[in-house]
């Protein structure tokens, strides 16, 4: 039988990304159907847009699993600059799916270290946080993003 609290941050991850939940859209959704350029759009010079969520979220799906194998040193992530990797010079249909595929790819990556995760290891520490703290706080971090992803669809006029 599969430790509760093991289970609990999976559903946790699951959520917050791709099923549903009572808190509204999971980060997923709240990328689904936008199009490239709905993706570059920012409400504000020096503001972030929905692409470079994606991305950062990526990213820090990606610092996770690193953390919870202890493999800080191993493996790049595949865009630069860390935390807010740059969108693609060309920005394509190709290069947006490319993109949400690689942040899918981080998340199956992430939920596939937890599930690997002896559970007596939850409360050791890599870095500032626990085991546990970082995939708690990567489902938390795409609930944030993807709150603030529906907001500038709202803003776009995409959603109503």
């Amino acid at each position: 039988m599969a430790d509760p609290r093991i289970s609990m941050l999976l559903t946790l991850l699951e959520q917050a990304y791709d099923r549903p939940t009572w808190h509204g859209p999971n980060l997923r959704s709240s990328l689904r159907g936008l199009t490239p350029e709905e993706a570059l759009w920012r409400p504000a010079e020096g503001r972030h847009c929905a692409w470079e969520y994606a991305l950062h979220c990526a990213y820090w799906k990606f610092m996770a699993t690193r953390h919870l194998t202890g493999e800080l040193e191993r493996g790049k992530f595949p865009r630069k600059p860390a935390n807010f990797p740059a969108v693609p010079a060309e920005p394509t249909a190709e290069a947006w799916k490319a993109d949400l595929e690689l942040l899918h790819a981080c998340h199956l990556e992430l939920c596939a270290a937890v599930e690997r995760l002896e559970p007596r290891r939850l409360d050791e520490k890599s870095g500032r946080w626990t085991l546990a703290e970082h995939a708690f706080g990567a489902a938390n971090h795409d609930v944030y993003h993807a709150g603030q992803v529906r907001l500038l669809r709202r803003l776009m006029g995409k959603d109503r």
